[in-house]
């Protein structure tokens, strides 16, 4: 992914309205973030944890989602995958994002939701560049650049169903 601006990050978000992008607490790293190792930008909110946002690069373009998700936690023994990079987390490892829908759908109050890594580092975690934990990735026969296909492939199947 190319590294992006705080103008580019807020002009890219298709499911809240330019009040609320404009409001959007942006990560403070942009610069140390590793660029060329992501399929897409994602952070958490700091100042509300039920929000997080993701990011990236579509049709020559950028898409910029608003997420939220619930705090609750789930028991360490519980164990759940995300739906984009199949990494497998214990307790609140994974939640379900939800997303306003594009358009009129999502004035209506539709959403739709995914699945995801809570921290949002998909992209990390397939590359191995950040370790999920013991058992955490499963051992595939996929290729890493195969893996990192897929993951890109199901947030392009996310997507479509954002805008449908």
């Amino acid at each position: 992914m190319r590294p992006l601006v705080e103008q580019d990050i807020r002009n890219s978000f298709v499911n809240c309205s330019k009040g609320e992008a404009k409001r959007v607490s942006l990560p403070r790293d942009l610069d140390e973030r590793p660029w060329d190792d992501l399929d897409f930008l994602g952070w958490r909110d700091p100042g509300a944890p039920d929000r997080s946002y993701l990011v990236t690069e579509r049709e020559g373009g950028l898409v910029g989602v608003t997420f939220r998700f619930p705090s609750s936690r789930r028991g360490f023994l519980h164990r759940s995958m995300c739906s984009l990079c199949l990494t497998t987390h214990p307790g609140g490892g994974v939640s379900l994002m939800t997303a306003r829908k594009t358009g009129a759908a999502g004035r209506e109050g539709n959403s739709v939701g995914l699945y995801m890594c809570t921290d949002l580092a998909c992209s990390l975690y397939v590359r191995g560049k950040k370790a999920p934990g013991p058992g955490s990735r499963f051992e595939e026969s996929l290729t890493v650049e195969e893996q990192i296909a897929r993951t890109r492939g199901n947030l392009s199947s996310f997507l479509d169903k954002l805008y449908a």
